[in-house]
């Protein structure tokens, strides 16, 4: 059986597992009646109503059915029309960043350099002598396509260390203090995999991108694990808000993982975590002595992966191109990881049964990356790997299929394209655009996409990321019809892809994913009926349920 096929049947199987009718007189606890309940069954694929029972769906059905189940203690939610699907589940993020970005400057959408320093300079008013300040989310496309440098912050704040970075997390910007503190200087080299960029002189300009900005991270401040409970509290309280009940967690360090752990063992996570551990690609041989925490379906936090890097982002031009950025000649990006060192890491973290997840953005990363997978597909015959790509935004007409009958996950994050749109075709050109922010040439290649945000890069709401995968336009609706608009999703699609999609790719689809009897009852309710329109930028989150539990209702029910 192909490793697409096998994907394809455990998919099937978990999906036909859920009609039996309860084998005990059960009653529930907590109903949902008179809605459009999206279950991700293929044969109902909508019913009216739903039971639960403590943590676990009980039945679906009409009103009359699920009523009639009801204890006599039960609480029971009207929908009156209103939409419920399985919990939203975001497929790549970085819930522990969220909460770092929330203590942080805020740049986002600031409309020049300017602007973003007096944001900056607001911000550290009265800040304590010495203590850095940090912030994220400016972007130097609106702003002319130039980089920002360290000029424009030495003027404002001048000794007060400063570290910017960029909205994709793949650049700093930093003034002369930080680069003095970390010791970066016109001597200093660029690393493998990084870019110091540096003016005619050869002198630092104050803008590292992704390895270089190792050179900066080795010299900022720790946070301290109160620090990080903090700050995973506060993103998680932001995240089940938004209709969110499970994330895959990329790319975290040992001492944030402690940090999940202890919020989990203390009951203190709302959400459920799968987690992959930040990886070293350069010394893998740890992963074998390291133990797994896999998901058995209940858990709040899990440890299931390691991420790695072959390339940088589009938007900072560190993706890796096969050939030269359209709007950039000589320049093709960044392996972050070489493809031979990357190739090694797979092989070892597949081998230990890590499964691997690895940001890869760029035509080039995209097919280094492949490379490796298929050769630790080879290399472990028989074995469920299900290994995921990150982003692929830029893919070759061949790494589109041979991704899909490989059976590699492609993890895609819809908001991307509709936050490239206005730049992206002037760095690919009007060819290689055709295989960028492609879903559909995926899902018609036998590919299956899991859907995610990336937040804080972009927002958190999933319906934000299913409006963009149904329109392809931006919230004012434009472009007219949407950005290449036969690459669009159905709303159905995209609503599996922000729901069963992530439950298979977390081992875990044979409790969640789907709403039916015995299933883990983790729900998204919403304010209204959801529609393949612009009204899904309108929608609010009612109420989001996890293991049976209300975590979050907006004003009530």
């Amino acid at each position: 059986m192909t490793r697409r096929l096998l994907l394809s049947s455990l998919i099937a199987g978990a999906l036909a597992c859920g009609h039996a009718a309860p084998a005990a007189p059960d009653r529930a606890t907590l109903i949902l009646v008179g809605g459009d309940v999206v279950t991700n069954l293929p044969d109902r694929p909508r019913v009216t109503a739903v039971a639960i029972r403590g943590a676990r769906i009980l039945a679906i059905g009409d009103d009359a059915e699920v009523r009639a189940l009801a204890g006599a203690d039960a609480r029971v939610i009207e929908l009156r029309g209103r939409t419920v699907t399985v919990g939203l589940a975001d497929g790549h993020c970085h819930l522990y960043g969220l909460g770092v970005a929330s203590e942080h400057v805020n740049l986002r959408g600031q409309p020049s350099e300017a602007a973003a320093v007096a944001a900056v300079v607001a911000a550290a008013q009265g800040r304590p002598a010495g203590e850095w300040v940090e912030g994220r989310g400016w972007d130097q496309n609106p702003w002319g396509g130039a980089f920002p440098t360290k000029a424009s912050l030495d003027a404002a704040l001048g000794d007060l260390p400063v570290a910017l970075r960029r909205v994709d997390g793949h650049a700093v910007w930093v003034n002369s203090a930080v680069l003095k503190l970390a010791g970066v200087g016109k001597a200093t080299p660029d690393p493998a995999g990084g870019k110091i960029i540096r003016d005619a002189s050869g002198e630092p300009t104050g803008v590292l991108v992704d390895n270089a900005m190792a050179l900066i991270d080795a010299t900022s401040p720790k946070a301290s694990p109160e620090a990080r409970e903090r700050r995973i509290r506060a993103a998680a309280a932001q995240a089940i808000a938004a209709g969110i009940t499970a994330v895959h967690e990329m790319g975290i360090d040992d001492d944030t993982v402690a940090a999940y752990r202890r919020l989990a063992k203390a009951g203190e996570l709302p959400l459920r975590v799968s987690a992959y551990l930040e990886g070293d690609a350069a010394h893998p041989e740890g992963l074998a002595e390291r133990e797994l925490e896999p998901d058995d379906g209940d858990d709040y936090f899990a440890l299931v992966g390691v991420k790695y890097f072959a390339d940088g982002a589009l938007g900072s031009r560190g993706a890796a191109l096969i050939a030269d950025y359209s709007d950039d000649p000589g320049n093709r990006g960044l392996y972050v990881t070489a493809p031979d060192v990357l190739d090694r890491a797979v092989g070892i973290a597949a081998k230990s049964g890590w499964q691997v997840a690895t940001h890869a953005i760029g035509d080039a990363g995209v097919h280094a990356t492949l490379d490796a997978y298929q050769h630790a597909i080879e290399a472990n015959p028989g074995q469920d790997l299900r290994l995921r790509v990150e982003h692929a935004q830029v893919m070759t007409s061949d790494d589109i299929v041979r991704m899909g009958k490989l059976g590699v996950i492609a993890s895609m994050q819809p908001t991307h394209a509709t936050s490239d749109m206005p730049w992206a075709e002037a760095r690919l050109g009007p060819e290689r655009i055709k295989g960028a922010y492609a879903w559909r040439r995926v899902l018609d290649a036998k590919g299956f996409i899991v859907a995610g945000s990336d937040f804080p890069v972009e927002d958190v709401s999933p319906l934000a990321g299913i409006y963009a995968a149904v329109t392809r336009t931006d919230a004012q609706g434009q472009p007219a019809g949407g950005w290449y608009p036969d690459q669009k999703l159905t709303l159905d699609e995209a609503i599996f892809a922000f729901t069963a999609a992530p439950a298979v790719a977390g081992f875990v689809e044979d409790y969640r994913g789907h709403l039916a009897p015995g299933m883990v009852a983790d729900l998204t309710v919403y304010d209204r009926p959801l529609v393949a329109d612009h009204t899904l930028l309108d929608a609010h989150v009612d109420a989001t349920i996890v293991g049976g539990e209300l975590v979050y209702e907006r004003g009530g029910e």
